[in-house]
């Protein structure tokens, strides 16, 4: 059924819910990030299966570096070995991984490691998998800012230059387009800073169970949510 749906070509996801499940099976916080890794595989690897092209996931806000020291510590471990341990898997699968945020806030061998994944990959054909990691839609736009404010500076562009596009291309997002789906999971109902600029027009569909519990199943069934929606971008229709 889902083949006969409109399928998104960039669904963006806040996977919400990873320390909650792990709280309510009285497990460490760490052990519902690691069971909410296996779940971003089986999501990514449905996407793949529909068609959709680049799917973003909200891994590691801007805002989670303020979180206890021993949850980041826990996290960033976690990421590293992530890094280290599916390269093969990514090949394998023809995925394409991009990273966003501000990866200078990271240590040295972690933004090569970030670098070093990108580049082995940039020529994989399948689905895109955007990792959102140090990222805050402020922050993007406020890089995004400075760099057309220097570019100005220097006498590159004038001000009259800058339009919509223009900070659009500078965002960190600049090589894939706005997402057309918005996913989170856990039941809270906010953006909590994520891709302000890019989900002008994008629909969102909040799911009431943590993300460990999100798979091909819930995917399915926000993309025919997504599917009965009538996207005007704020032009008159006469369907509206």
């Amino acid at each position: 059924m889902i083949l006969n749906l409109n399928i998104p070509k960039h669904a963006a996801i806040i996977m919400d819910g990873n320390g909650r499940w792990a709280k309510a099976r009285s497990l460490p916080i760490i052990a519902g990030h690691r069971a909410g890794e296996k779940a971003a595989e089986d999501v990514v690897k449905r996407a793949a299966e529909i068609g959709i092209e680049y799917i973003t996931l909200f891994t590691f806000s801007s805002e989670n570096w303020q979180r206890e020291q021993d949850w980041v510590e826990e996290f960033i471990g976690l990421l590293r070995w992530y890094l280290q341990h599916s390269i093969d898997k990514l090949m394998k699968n023809n995925v394409r991984l991009k990273v966003i945020g501000d990866r200078s806030t990271f240590a040295k061998d972690l933004q090569d490691m970030i670098a070093d994944m990108e580049n082995r990959t940039q020529n994989n054909t399948g689905i895109t998998v955007i990792l959102a990691l140090s990222y805050g839609g402020r922050d993007d736009i406020r890089r995004a800012t400075q760099k057309i404010a220097m570019d100005v500076e220097k006498g590159i562009i004038r001000s009259e230059d800058i339009t919509e596009d223009l900070i659009t291309q500078n965002l960190d997002t600049h090589f894939c387009p706005d997402p057309d789906l918005l996913i989170r999971t856990s039941g809270d109902l906010r953006v909590s800073n994520y891709l302000l600029w890019q989900m002008a027009y994008t629909e969102y569909v909040f799911v009431d169970c943590f993300w460990p519990d999100f798979g091909a199943k819930q995917l399915d069934l926000a993309i025919e949510q997504y599917s009965k929606r009538h996207r005007r971008y704020g032009l008159y229709s006469v369907a509206a």
